[in-house]
């Protein structure tokens, strides 16, 4: 059977299970009316996408009240099966003090220098998941 036959549609329980497991995903925002995807690290967290990001940056400018695509995947070492999660929603900024304060406990360090000081969540509501061939474990 081709990986295309066994092609399935993943329910929105199996998608958040694989958005949980994960912690590396991309986010796709358009910049200066260009397309950008960029590499993110995240967590679920209370049913949204939550990644951080520095004031000020390019990202940062683009993302926030903007619709963005969050995707995250996987495929097996033979390239048989896998699985792709895509997320679209309105990015916005956590700024409600208990709200950042559970933010920034989030397993979400900074990759760059002076860190990461901005916290943005995308609600999975519009979430749809792909699966074929078998899964990887």
């Amino acid at each position: 059977m081709n990986a295309l036959a066994s092609l399935r549609h993943l329910s929105a329980d199996e998608c958040l299970g694989l958005l949980a497991q994960h912690r590396l995903g991309r986010v796709s925002v358009s910049m200066g009316a260009l397309p950008a995807i960029l590499p993110v690290k995240y967590a679920l967290w209370n049913g949204e996408v939550v990644f951080r990001t520095a004031h000020g940056s390019k990202l940062s400018n683009a993302l926030i009240g903007a619709v963005a695509g969050f995707e995250v995947d996987d495929v097996t070492e033979d390239h048989s099966g896998g699985w792709s999660v895509l997320v679209v929603g309105h990015a916005t900024e956590i700024r409600d003090e208990g709200a950042l304060e559970r933010a920034r406990a989030l397993p979400l360090a900074a990759w760059g220098p002076g860190g990461g000081d901005q916290f943005v969540s995308i609600p999975t509501q519009h979430m749809t998941g792909r699966a074929f061939g078998t899964m990887p474990a």
